[in-house]
């Protein structure tokens, strides 16, 4: 049976940032969700990662279509270049160089999907990296990739942020790409994020923003470019003053982009409607509910 938290390995990185309690805490969780009983694919993703552990060369391209759809990449692995959904390595490329440098740090990634950006921030030199996602498909390619990445110091756990025992501040660096605007009370998820956080360690923060220079938020009453679970979206006044008020500081921004279907679009890897038809293709400045496309927007602050 292929070990896909590696937890033992994880424990005894857990123990060494204080937080031994979390091993106890998060076992039974985490068996819970890996099993044919928390989703029906569950098997035939196992056996497919088992098949990929001894496949040849020629075959691994095809077992890791199983694994489809890929969103978060791409990747380069066992001699098969995965073309995920997402072009995530413009987005890193975009942010890698304007936050606090990773050597030697400890990183939480909250929604961390697939694992590409936890692994990301291993190369570019943090110690320990533990990503957290509830989406069990992205536990199981993150674990598929790892085979071939055979990154000791990079773990996927198949939860939410809220489900973490408390962290006692012990992270230097903490992720949230991509999660804010799925958050029903926003402000809460920036003070738990803190909550990870030593004092002068670093949210890294990617969220979807709409224009204006006044500090208020939006909230799409159905969808949101053909989402359902967008609750609010700020400007980026809003956005800082939701940051101060949740006791950051040292608040910057590194990164504003319109979203294009140079960086999210459907490929082989991930055969659904992506971004091109979530906008109006007479008007592609705006999502076919009438919102402003797709704007992200990259916050660094610090936690006091």
């Amino acid at each position: 049976m292929v070990d896909l938290v590696r937890f033992d390995a994880l424990a005894k990185g857990l123990d060494a940032m204080g937080l031994e309690h979390w091993a106890d805490r998060l076992r039974p969780i985490c068996k819970a969700r890996l099993s044919a009983e928390a989703h029906g694919d569950f098997g035939r993703w196992q056996d497919t990662i088992h098949a990929l552990e001894t496949a040849e060369p020629c075959e691994r391209r095809a077992l890791l279509l199983e694994l489809a759809p890929w969103r978060k990449g791409p990747f380069h692995v066992g001699g098969v270049h995965i073309d995920s959904e997402w072009r995530s390595d413009l987005k890193w490329s975009r942010v890698a160089d304007r936050i606090a440098p990773l050597d030697g740090r400890k990183v939480l990634d909250v929604g961390c999907a697939n694992g590409f950006y936890a692994l990301e921030m291993r190369k570019a030199g943090a110690d320990l990296v533990i990503g957290v996602d509830p989406i069990l498909l992205f536990l199981m390619q993150f674990a598929a990739i790892n085979l071939f990445e055979r990154d000791p110091a990079v773990f996927v756990l198949p939860l939410r942020l809220e489900e973490l025992p408390p962290a006692n501040n012990a992270f230097d660096t903490t992720f949230s790409m991509g999660v804010l605007y799925h958050q029903r009370a926003p402000i809460d998820h920036l003070r738990q994020l803190r909550t990870t956080l030593r004092p002068g360690g670093q949210v890294v923060l990617d969220t979807i923003f709409v224009p204006g220079d006044e500090s208020y938020a939006c909230t799409p009453v159905e969808r949101y470019a053909r989402m359902r679970n967008v609750w609010l979206l700020p400007t980026i006044a809003e956005l800082t003053t939701w940051l101060r008020r949740s006791g950051y500081r040292d608040i910057e921004i590194v990164d504003q982009s319109l979203t294009t279907s140079d960086e999210q679009r459907t490929t082989e890897w991930m055969t659904f409607e992506s971004l091109r038809e979530a906008l109006d293709p007479d008007d592609p400045s705006r999502t076919i509910e009438g919102w402003p496309a797709p704007r992200r927007v990259v916050v660094t602050a610090t936690s006091p």
